[in-house]
């Protein structure tokens, strides 16, 4: 068993997540991303940054309360009673 662990700075990370440095450090910070202090650098494990991206995507059908007007106007029975 001699797999190697793929290291990455914190610096490729945020590229990688398509994210700031302050907001990567947020993300270890609140632990929503494991990092390991090594010497004087914090790395970051690939694959623990890939299981972050898939337990952050959007589940279809959540979003709803982000675009609530778009919902009413294309309700009929709204429309209806808006023209009365």
């Amino acid at each position: 068993m001699n797999e190697s662990i793929e290291w990455v700075s914190t610096k490729d990370a945020a590229e990688y997540l398509g994210v700031t440095l302050r907001t990567l450090y947020r993300l270890i910070d609140e632990g929503a991303i494991p990092a390991y202090k090594i010497g004087r650098v914090i790395r970051v494990q690939k694959p623990d940054l890939d299981q972050f991206i898939n337990s952050s995507r959007i589940q279809p059908g959540t979003l709803e309360h982000l675009y609530p007007e778009v919902q009413k106007a294309s309700n009929p029975s709204s429309r209806s009673a808006a023209l009365s």
